[in-house]
């Protein structure tokens, strides 16, 4: 690729991370918070690349390279012996213009800056098993306030490892987006949850009863009490929510942490 191009690609590229991480909140459907800095490094780092490439092709072209001797390609071709570097390295293959694939290359820069991808939500979360909650064995007394505020993942560990069942007739009130589970009974109360990123991103859900779901990937606040079914405290209790009220809330800026309800 000539020298205009790789810059103009470093510079987009650096400009496009800069602009998802530091300008925006774009980086959030990709990444985890505590990545957003070094997104900003790397942006920063692209740009300083691109000034320094394009600082470096403006350099004066020394005398030597002026007058023919530099390396000598000018007379190798003129008596007949040169290798050809000039146009296609004396095997055929010309690099005097850029591939056509290397075109590509633009287009994850340009997406950054113009178009960012949709953020993962209930397509994703309907087509996986939701994510097995980790193996507690106490858990503390529940607050005294109703209802109680918890995250889909601590309703979830209550339900179905709680041995003193202390969910059981508590209301609870937790935040997430609609999953619609077209075919069944209810429909599906959804976080996602980043490790790292959105390529080992894992959805954590609650079944919700008693109430008409919302288009898909609304964000809602739903208040309830546990849904009977299996023995409360042990893995066959599902987790799942008969809904007394279902508030349409605003989606959160970080929305794919497993957080407490928005109020």
């Amino acid at each position: 690729m000539k020298r205009p191009l790789q810059v103009t690609l470093l510079v987009l590229s650096g400009l496009g991370l800069l602009h998802a991480s530091l300008f925006t909140d774009l980086s959030l459907r990709f990444v985890k918070e505590g990545m957003r800095p070094m997104l900003v490094a790397s942006g920063v780092l692209l740009l300083v690349l691109g000034v320094a490439e394009a600082w470096s092709s403006q350099k004066p072209v020394s005398d030597d390279d002026a007058d023919g001797h530099g390396h000598g390609h000018d007379q190798d071709d003129a008596d007949g012996h040169g290798h050809g570097h000039d146009q296609d390295d004396g095997h055929g293959h010309d690099h005097s213009t850029v591939p056509r694939i290397a075109w590509l290359l633009f287009l994850p820069a340009l997406s950054l800056l113009f178009y960012a991808p949709p953020a993962l939500g209930a397509y994703t979360a309907a087509r996986e098993a939701p994510k097995a909650v980790a193996e507690q064995r106490y858990f503390d007394p529940l607050p005294a306030t109703s209802p109680i505020p918890l995250t889909l993942t601590q309703f979830t560990s209550r339900v179905q490892q709680d041995h003193k069942r202390d969910i059981g007739g508590r209301s609870v009130r937790m935040t997430g987006f609609v999953t619609p589970d077209k075919g069944a009974d209810g429909w599906y109360l959804t976080r996602i949850i980043f490790t790292c990123c959105a390529a080992d991103a894992q959805s954590v859900k609650v079944r919700i009863h008693g109430a008409a779901a919302l288009p898909a990937n609304t964000w809602v606040t739903v208040t309830g009490t546990w849904h009977p079914g299996g023995t409360l405290g042990t893995s066959s209790a599902p987790a799942a929510l008969d809904a007394r009220t279902v508030k349409q809330v605003a989606k959160p800026v970080n929305a794919y942490t497993d957080a407490l309800p928005l109020f």
